[in-house]
């Protein structure tokens, strides 16, 4: 069985996706410190042409809360705000009508927190592409946040059973794959690879947010654009 460890990202970029339908089960990583001006809570879109910076905000966000713990501040309009702009950025991208209403339902779904909400919009988007990956919370059945980086990981895998654990490339100074082999489990890293597709006829902009992906591809371009990794 192969495993994958991450925290919850709002419609993160392709090569996140990527990483959820390469394994059987994706452990949502969501008791863990939240990091600021990380990737949790913001994105890009593509607006006038160029990569334009999201943010879903938060009450009291900080590194000393876990994620699941920070709640959505509702203070301000920010879900019409954000339909809004991808209205005015998308609407004649080919698939606009789909994915508008897939982030609406995501949108108004009853997630208080930026954990439940980013973990919905995975399953949403898994659900549209058919990817049947199982989602798991790791607050919802781990207790082992006594320990730290390398070692927790590991502590997943093995109450998991994985034999194999896939990690972001960016995982590889952190991991090592003689430790994990001595537990009786493969490490590999995978890559993203730039998989550029028509946005409206201007230059290509990569690495967006998947809602920009799924707004100028149907799922079956989609999977084809997914195939593009390297497993190290």
């Amino acid at each position: 069985m192969t495993l994958a460890i991450m925290q919850p990202y709002f419609m993160p970029y392709i090569g996140y996706v990527q990483l959820m339908k390469t394994v059987d089960k994706f452990i949502v990583y969501d008791d863990v410190a939240f990091i600021n001006r990380g990737w949790v809570n913001r994105n890009q879109i593509l607006v006038s042409g160029k990569a334009h910076l999201f943010t879903i905000p938060l009450r009291e966000a900080s590194q000393n809360r876990m994620i699941r713990d920070i709640e959505l501040d509702n203070s301000t309009a920010w879900r019409v705000k954000l339909l809004r702009t991808i209205q005015q950025s998308y609407k004649k991208a080919p698939h606009f009508e789909a994915v508008y209403t897939l982030l609406e339902r995501v949108l108004n779904s009853d997630a208080a927190s930026i954990g439940q909400l980013a973990t919905q919009g995975l399953r949403t988007v898994n659900q549209y592409l058919s990817i049947e990956t199982e989602l798991i919370e790791s607050s919802s059945i781990y207790q082992n946040q006594q320990l730290k980086g390398q070692e927790r990981i590991l502590d997943i895998c093995q109450q998991t059973g994985a034999s194999r654990y896939i990690n972001p490339i960016g995982g590889v100074e952190l991991y090592d794959k003689p430790t994990f082999a001595a537990a009786g489990i493969q490490l590999q890293f995978i890559e993203a690879q730039r998989a550029d597709y028509p946005q409206f006829g201007a230059e290509f902009v990569p690495w967006l947010s998947i809602l920009d992906v799924l707004l100028f591809n149907d799922p079956a371009q989609t999977h084809q654009l997914l195939e593009r990794f390297t497993l190290r």
